[in-house]
């Protein structure tokens, strides 16, 4: 059975009056109470997360932001683990063969594609496409994100920011 405990501290009301206006000051206060029952609480701010960043700005790029570039190669952008956010640019030029642009997450064995842009044949070789695209990718032990284009027509460039480790521990800017 809860028992309630008033109690009688002029300095803790002040400070409640002064945080909790509507509590007092403007009319007949309430004294502070406490009890014995139990009653939870619980926080689901960024804060109670332990993240004071809100989500918008864990996602800035800094000056250990990763980089790779890609034209008529394969290129190893990125290996440590973790979870990765990725902003990818792609641009290709119109041209007599099809070109095939991707970034993939390659485990020596397997290769999964993550964003993939097939560039169609046009015999005029004038203008192009640009792809631009934001994405979070998770690379185990073992896995690597790579990026690949099939000539000099076509270019892929990527920045990209760890946020997260695989024990999903944040990773502040």
């Amino acid at each position: 059975m809860a028992h309630e405990y008033f109690i009688n501290n002029q300095t803790l009301q002040s400070k409640i009056d002064q945080l909790l206006p509507s509590q007092g000051g403007a009319g007949a206060g309430v004294d502070l109470s406490a009890s014995t029952q139990i009653i939870p609480i619980v926080d689901l701010t960024e804060s109670a997360e332990g993240s004071n960043l809100r989500e918008d700005l864990q996602k800035a790029l800094t000056i250990q932001t990763t980089s790779a570039t890609a034209s008529n190669a394969t290129t190893t952008a990125i290996t440590n683990t973790g979870y990765w956010l990725i902003y990818a640019n792609v641009v290709a030029r119109l041209t007599t063969v099809t070109q095939l642009c991707q970034g993939f997450i390659d485990d020596g064995t397997t290769q999964t594609d993550v964003f993939r842009l097939t560039v169609p044949i046009d015999g005029s070789s004038q203008g192009g496409i640009s792809l631009n695209r934001e994405f979070v990718i998770k690379l185990s032990a073992g896995e690597e994100f790579k990026i690949k284009t099939p000539n000099a027509n076509s270019h892929i460039t990527i920045s990209a920011r760890q946020i997260a480790d695989l024990a999903q521990n944040l990773i502040n800017p």
